[in-house]
């Protein structure tokens, strides 16, 4: 099942249970949100989490693409990304938590083929909702799934969801699939092939400045799970960048530019995070969403520069970035979208390239020619924006 069926799978399922389809929101938060970037396929629905009537009614699913940096330093692994598809469905105040894992048992086994074998899931085992609270167990959806044959882990704080310090929270039930060869073993808080691709969580708290928390009026549901960890589950791949999201960036980049497999992987999430973003009208800046979209393409150059330092995004061909954009469900608007990413990429290029001279010159200086401390490195990375690891490869051009 490729992406595409993957997705109308999940839709048409929720939509035939009474479910309104949400566009998706953009990748940028609006002015006074907490956070810069969507990170979740709820984030834009936390206000009808609490008890606002949502327009669209009580049943909700959607596609969602998200952006997280906090696992920046895992992408490459088989499994984490910077950006991502998020597929969400939603309860306000509607069915509860045995319903929602019902279907999703349903989905995953007769919608998706996944061998009910291969499932098991874990709840909230009730040692603490948050520091000093005490909570106990999610006995409700551990029954409901006694019921359906899954066998199911009691967990500590990782199966309690919060949105923040303060805001809708509760018990969080998550979906795992065996991976491994053979028979299932172990569980998934003891054998790391279990791995997890769905969050269903029940929103039957509020908690308040002062760490207090209250029951919600009417309790919700909130669930996510990962399209491109779905898909790579579903077309048993090894990796997120083995499966057909990645096709073309796995077709260009060998030729293209070389470089082992985990360069390949980083170069592949940070160009398609980074025309996701660009689209979504980000462009690169000291502070701000600018600056985690800068982020991300200088690691590219980076890792580029550090082997040749005449390799350019110029030689990218527009077809990974329509693919990617075409992936994320970004619609074209006015001119072709991949000259405009490529115009982006290459003005970053250009300012990354003066500074990256004005850095050799910086380097040659007497202060800079013994061995460097981590004072300097955070001098020359505040005041001329050179990262350590372009440091070290300059130190090394210059000694060689």
């Amino acid at each position: 099942m490729d992406t595409e069926q993957t997705v109308r799978t999940f839709l048409d399922f929720y939509r035939d249970r009474g479910h309104h389809v949400l566009p998706g929101a953009s990748l940028v938060r609006p002015p006074g949100d907490p956070v810069l970037f969507t990170t979740s396929g709820m984030h834009p629905l936390t206000p009808y989490l609490t008890g606002r009537p949502h327009p669209d009614g009580v049943r909700l699913a959607d596609v969602q693409r998200c952006l997280r940096t906090t696992d920046l330093d895992e992408v490459g692994d088989p499994t984490h990304l910077t950006a991502f598809q998020m597929l969400g469905s939603w309860s306000l105040g509607d069915y509860g938590s045995p319903r929602s894992v019902t279907w999703a048992r349903d989905l995953l086994v007769d919608g998706y083929g996944i061998p009910p074998g291969r499932l098991h899931a874990t709840v909230f085992g009730g040692e603490s909702g948050h520091p000093g609270e005490g909570l106990g167990p999610d006995i409700e959806t551990e029954d409901a799934w006694g019921e359906l044959g899954v066998p199911v882990e009691r967990l500590g704080p990782d199966n309690w969801w919060s949105n923040g310090p303060t805001g809708p929270c509760g018990p969080d039930s998550e979906i795992f699939v065996w991976t491994g060869d053979g028979e299932p073993a172990g569980t998934p808080g003891t054998d790391p092939r279990w791995v997890e691709i769905w969050n269903h969580v029940s929103m039957r708290y509020l908690r308040h400045d002062d760490g207090s928390l209250h029951s919600l009026p009417r309790g919700s549901i909130d669930t996510g799970m990962g399209l491109e960890r779905l898909v790579t589950i579903l077309q048993g791949r090894p990796s997120v960048y083995e499966s057909d999201a990645f096709d073309t960036w796995r077709g260009v980049l060998p030729g293209l530019w070389g470089g082992d497999e985990p360069t390949r992987r980083i170069v592949a999430d940070h160009l398609r995070s980074a025309a996701v973003l660009i689209s979504d009208g980000v462009r690169p800046a000291a502070t701000g969403h600018g600056y985690v979209l800068r982020r991300l393409v200088r690691r590219v150059l980076t890792l580029l520069w550090r082997e040749d330092r005449d390799r350019t995004l110029g030689d990218l061909p527009p077809e990974p970035v329509e693919d990617s954009l075409r992936h994320f469900g970004l619609p074209p608007q006015g001119p072709p979208r991949a000259p405009r990413v490529r115009d982006v990429l290459l003005d970053e290029e250009r300012r990354f390239g003066s500074q990256l001279d004005r850095g050799r010159r910086v380097l040659s200086q007497r202060r800079f020619s013994g061995p460097l401390g981590e004072e300097d490195y955070a001098f020359l990375h505040d005041t001329h924006g050179l990262p350590r690891e372009l440091v070290t490869a300059l130190r090394a051009e210059q000694q060689g």
